[in-house]
């Protein structure tokens, strides 16, 4: 069972906040100098930081990439410490460029480059178990406040999933929720009449034992179109078009106990999918140039992703003072929500090398990114208006740094790379600054190359465990770890 819902309660800062965000991912030699290649160009994945970067391939080549992710999350909570580990692999890059040169135009080079990287794995796992003073019924109390009680009574010859459906899709989420907090029996009106618009809590604690457990899956993935040329001998310019796919599903299972002696209610469980899948747009622009043999400085501008959504939801709830037809509203019962857009902000970066022949050389990309600038539409619903003032108002400035280099010993290639990336919340408090490092080894075949790399990345999230309604969060130190092997081969 399905009905078409409004968009308030399933759209917020955090969906702006994923969506806007690009892990480090791509070919190994990409990753293992930590993504710096906005002057250096020659890499396949170096075209979603400069697109003129495919203009300084040599030779027409084409390669793949698989990557083995190993999450690890330490999950601080209610005086609670939990440690979750999460594994995955996938084929995250393969792509190709083809060189085209010139023998009588200043124009010397032409390439036309394609490749798909999964820029975002949404594929993690972490448990957060403790005791707070804030149990769930905060949460639908502060929906039902104000919501008449009318309307949360199923009516006559209506059963129990149509009455949710229904609230969803002519009341909204907030109505829907404290429909689902009174038919499990959390809370009760305050007088029993249907115009009444107040309520109080079944519950009664100090303390109570929450747990609650988060799994997400999916893929962000980026198909670019790339075309790029080298005027004389000191300048690369070149532009990308960019296809996104997106796939985003959450599960999470909550449960609470611990009430006080005398309380009515005992028990509570509430769990909640979240399916999103949409597509989007976004280009690149950039320039390099050859300064001397030595020296090159690049620069480049990756347009805001205007993406295109679908959201879908369901949930189902239990308690012991439950009715007894609350288990029919479940996992199959779907909440369909309109499309909508998010239009996440542009990013500027600029890059300098150094190249010191056939030996080796060192990298570092600057990047910018306004967060506040992020958008969900349309802007003229009011919902999403109130949103956006409030994403203005919380997020800011990204500022990113990136250092990479590789040394070679004959047919070896020794790299290294280190990169940082702020947080994109004016209080660092909900998400905490990114550091990661990275190494790697290759050998050149003469006609192929293999490449092996490993990236390390740590952050700090303050995570909330519902949207909206609550404001318990859970600290959650993620550490994600990637080793990745490709094969490139020239002709």
């Amino acid at each position: 069972m399905a009905l078409l819902c409004a968009h308030a309660g399933a759209q917020t800062i955090d969906d702006v906040v994923r969506y806007s965000t690009e892990n480090l991912t791509g070919t190994p030699r990409f990753q293992a100098m930590g993504g710096a290649f906005g002057a250096l160009g020659g890499d396949l994945s170096a075209l979603s930081v400069n697109p003129a970067g495919s203009a300084v391939f040599n030779f027409s080549e084409i390669g793949l990439t698989g990557t083995y992710s190993h999450s690890n999350n330490d999950v601080h909570y209610g005086g609670g410490l939990l440690n979750t580990k999460d594994n995955s692999f996938d084929l995250n890059q393969i792509g190709g460029v083809f060189v085209f040169k010139a023998t009588d135009s200043p124009w010397k080079t032409l390439a036309v480059a394609f490749n798909y990287d999964m820029v975002q794995n949404f594929d993690n796992e972490f448990v957060a178990s403790g005791s707070t003073s804030l149990g769930i019924d905060n949460y639908f109390l502060n929906f039902a406040q104000g919501e008449p009680l009318g309307p949360l009574r199923t009516q006559e010859g209506e059963l129990v999933e149509e009455a949710y459906l229904d609230i969803g899709a002519n009341m909204g989420f907030a109505s829907q929720q404290a429909f689902l907090g009174f038919q499990a029996g959390i809370i009760e009106p305050t007088v029993d009449d249907d115009t009444n618009t107040s309520y109080f809590s079944n519950a009664l604690y100090s303390n109570v034992d929450q747990r609650y457990i988060r799994n997400t899956s999916g893929q962000n993935s980026k198909f670019s179109l790339n075309f790029a040329s080298q005027y004389e001998d000191f300048l690369y310019l070149g532009a990308t078009i960019n296809l996104h796919s997106l796939v985003y599903d959450r599960v999470t299972y909550f449960d609470e106990g611990g009430y006080d002696v005398g309380s009515a209610i005992n028990t509570i469980t509430f769990d909640n999918i979240l399916h999103t899948e949409g597509n989007g747009f976004s280009f690149n622009l950039g320039a390099i140039g050859r300064l001397s043999d030595l020296v090159r400085i690049g620069a480049s501008y990756q347009s805001p992703t205007w993406y295109t959504l679908t959201d879908d939801t369901a949930q189902r709830i239990s308690s012991n003072l439950a009715v007894e037809d609350i288990g029919y509203i479940n996992f199959g019962i779907v909440n369909l929500y309109e499309e909508y857009k998010i239009k996440t902000p542009s990013k500027i970066t600029g890059s300098l090398a150094l190249i010191f022949g056939q030996e080796g050389l060192i990298s570092f990309d600057y990047g910018y990114q306004d967060m506040s600038k992020a958008e969900l539409k349309p802007t003229s619903d009011p919902n999403f208006a109130a949103e956006n003032e409030f994403i203005a108002n919380t997020l800011g400035a990204v500022n990113s740094f990136r250092l990479g280099g590789e040394y070679r010993i004959e047919r070896f290639s020794l790299r290294a790379g280190y990169r940082h990336e702020g947080s994109p919340y004016e209080e660092g408090d909900f998400i905490g600054d990114l550091n990661g490092y990275s190494a790697g080894i290759g050998y050149d075949f003469g006609g192929s190359r293999l490449d092996l790399g490993y990236s390390r990345s740590e952050q700090d999230i303050n995570t909330y465990l519902f949207d909206s309604g609550i404001d318990n969060a859970a600290l959650v130190n993620r550490v994600n770890n990637h080793i990745s092997l490709g094969y490139t081969m020239r002709f």
